[in-house]
């Protein structure tokens, strides 16, 4: 898959929904009542490259500050969302040791996976950062992890909403209308082909989770190495 125009597309249409008043506004982000949890494999970028990315949050909070922008602490990719989050989900549920054994099988070794943050992307929900990937690793990877998981007993709902392909990073999250779109559009478009820098992954995290990455409610369940 060619990431660039898939990442121009989407920014495309989801910055004409912003335009005509078409986006979605997220009403649970600030709610206690928000009982969703699963079980996410994730990439975390480090800390120069989550510093780049506050700067340019920076800009966007100058124009609209109500907005939910992601913390360095939560800023994250999603290799594979195993359990989507559902309201009740448990890990007393689950038997842990399995999940983990089935990811160590997945893993490809040997292979260096870096990541280049270039540009930024939308939905009609949220920002994004756009993920560049150096080689077909991480998605040889996702695919081995669809074939075991699918082959298994195990609870998962892995493909469930769709079937993830690229390496983007959310930032930022409606939770409100926007009150200056025009602003807040130009500002991304200065940001379109921004490079925010380049890493090499070295670890897969296992989480526990809700669905917007907190800190306060993630649980690392384990670490698996890339190399």
């Amino acid at each position: 898959m060619n990431l660039k125009p898939h990442y121009l597309d989407l920014y495309k249409n989801s910055k004409a929904k912003i335009a005509s008043e078409k986006y979605d506004v997220d009403t649970l982000i600030d709610s206690d009542l928000d009982q969703r949890f699963g079980i996410t494999l994730l990439i975390r970028p480090p800390e120069e490259i989550k510093n780049a990315i506050q700067f340019f949050l920076s800009k966007l909070k100058l124009v609209e500050p109500q907005q939910y922008y992601y913390p360095n602490s939560d800023i994250h990719i999603t290799v594979m969302s195993i359990i989507s989050c559902y309201n009740g989900f448990k890990l007393s549920s689950i038997n842990l040791e399995d999940y983990i054994e089935i990811v160590e099988k997945c893993m490809i070794k040997n292979q260096k996976i870096e990541i280049n943050f270039k540009g930024v992307t939308a939905s009609s929900s949220c920002v994004m950062l756009q993920g560049h990937m150096n080689n077909s690793v991480l998605n040889d990877t996702r695919n081995n992890l669809r074939t075991a998981f699918k082959n298994s007993n195990l609870e998962q709902s892995i493909d469930a909403r769709y079937a993830i392909q690229t390496a983007h990073s959310t930032v930022v999250r409606f939770k409100e209308k926007l009150k200056q779109k025009e602003l807040f559009i130009q500002t991304l478009d200065e940001y379109l082909h921004y490079d925010f820098g380049t890493f090499e992954v070295n670890n897969f995290e296992l989480v526990f989770n809700d669905w917007y990455q907190r800190a306060k409610y993630v649980k690392t369940l384990h670490q698996f190495k890339c190399i």
